[in-house]
């Protein structure tokens, strides 16, 4: 398998993802585009692309702060602002990532899907709200929120987001208004919900010393990445 960072850009800001890959898989494969979570990149997503790429996937771990680096106390809270507040700014970088994951030689492009994690899983969603070409979408302890839910009209492929029910970021009532959100829209979604499982579940870093509520949950880890294994089975 072989990693490659990835330097691009967009608008002001100058990105560097990792891309990953099997090269001694033949000819053209499914691609996934893998959000890292609010804070940067981190080896999270990166070790989340690499487990793709060992499954048979071309993955590509975008950037969506810059410089690909992860931030920090301020900065990211300063980021995290900026971007919930900019749906279009969501969309197009989440698309400057899919752009060079669709570049690659080895993208079967009408085979590509999008996961992400925390605010990565909400810009997954806004890409597939936004009508990218994804077959499925995967959000792990994502926000569902958006403020333009009418959006989900756009949305081609078939989408499953994977929340702990122990997550203050995520309450129920925001599970709820995305129930409708996607009923609305005529979505083919699920949602897994996971018992006594908190924010973050899926980062082993997340050790709780924080907040109590960001903490790793190996269970809804490993259940909520069969889950994803099983909807790609499915679409590809």
């Amino acid at each position: 398998m072989r990693t490659v960072d990835v330097e691009y850009t967009y608008d002001d800001l100058q990105l560097i993802g990792e891309l990953s890959v099997d090269d001694e898989r033949p000819g053209r494969r499914p691609a996934v585009l893998v959000c890292h979570e609010g804070d940067g990149m981190s080896e999270h997503s990166r070790n989340k692309a690499r487990r793709l790429a060992e499954l048979g996937y071309v993955a590509f771990a975008l950037d969506y702060h810059g410089g690909g680096r992860k931030l920090a106390g301020d900065e990211a809270g300063k980021a995290f602002a900026r971007l919930s507040a900019d749906p279009d700014r969501v969309r197009a970088l989440g698309q400057a990532g899919l752009d060079i994951l669709l570049a690659h030689e080895l993208t079967d492009p009408a085979r590509v899907a999008a996961i992400g994690f925390c605010f990565g899983g909400t810009m997954a969603l806004e890409l597939a709200r936004g009508g990218a070409d994804l077959k499925a979408v995967v959000g792990f302890h994502s926000g569902l929120s958006t403020s333009r839910p009418q959006d989900a009209a756009n949305i081609t492929g078939r989408i499953l987001v994977c929340i702990g029910t122990e997550d203050p970021i995520i309450p129920p009532e925001q599970r709820l208004a995305f129930e409708q959100e996607m009923r609305d829209g005529g979505v083919d979604w699920r949602m897994n919900l996971y018992g006594g499982a908190a924010h973050s579940f899926t980062n082993p870093a997340a050790d709780g010393s924080r907040m109590p509520a960001i903490r790793y949950d190996q269970r809804a880890d490993e259940r909520s990445w069969r889950a994803m294994t099983d909807l790609f089975d499915e679409v590809f």
